[in-house]
């Protein structure tokens, strides 16, 4: 699938010196959310989603290579975290007790200009947290996340049921009637109703 990506960072793929760069969302529960980059430092970065401040993780973030195909199979993405230490880290706090499946993971692309400043973070993934696996060494812990493609819940069955239980459990309120809606309540007789084309009824 091709991709547009904005004119700073066009403009600075062009340059002599290349210095691209890759952050992370991590949005558990407010206000338990994770924003990192592969750098030094925090630094203040701007996507679609808006401005926050990511914290430097260095060469410790790791980003498996991520995958898109021509049809829309969902390819997931693999993010691993090593050296948090295990008595300070406020991550290593919430891997253990924040829930994290079903929550949101962003992960974006940029470049610094030749005078150092990092161009808008463009998206090259998003989808939903699924498995956490932490490594817990003697003082430090390894974690590796693996999210799952937004494109995954195409795979999912709907769990909707044309019945008219189902269609009164959904909309109890029909129009602010105070009355269910009973639109599918004829749904089984038409299953054996008989229905001539082109004929006059009697």
């Amino acid at each position: 699938m091709s991709r547009s990506l904005n004119s700073t960072i066009t403009t600075a793929l062009t340059a002599d010196l290349i210095q691209p760069f890759f952050a992370v969302d991590l949005l558990f529960d407010s206000p338990n959310q994770v924003y990192l980059w592969n750098g030094v430092g925090t630094r203040s970065l701007t996507s679609d989603s808006g401005t926050n401040s990511y914290a430097g993780a260095g060469e410790l973030l790791q980003i498996d290579p991520i995958e898109e195909a021509s049809d829309i199979s969902a390819r997931g993405a693999t993010i691993s975290l090593s050296g948090i230490d295990n008595s300070s880290s406020s991550l290593f706090v919430k891997a253990l007790g924040t829930p994290y499946q079903g929550r949101v993971c962003n992960i974006y692309f940029g470049v610094f200009d030749s005078s150092g400043n990092p161009s808008n973070i463009e998206e090259i993934f998003s989808g939903y947290m699924d498995q956490m696996n932490i490594d817990e060494g003697a003082e430090t812990t390894t974690i590796t996340l693996t999210v799952e493609n937004k494109l995954v819940s195409l795979e999912r069955p709907a769990g909707t049921r044309y019945t008219s239980a189902y269609q009164r459990e959904r909309h109890p309120d029909a129009n602010g009637t105070g009355n269910p809606d009973l639109g599918l309540d004829f749904v089984v007789g038409l299953q054996t109703k008989k229905i001539i084309w082109g004929a006059i009824p009697e």
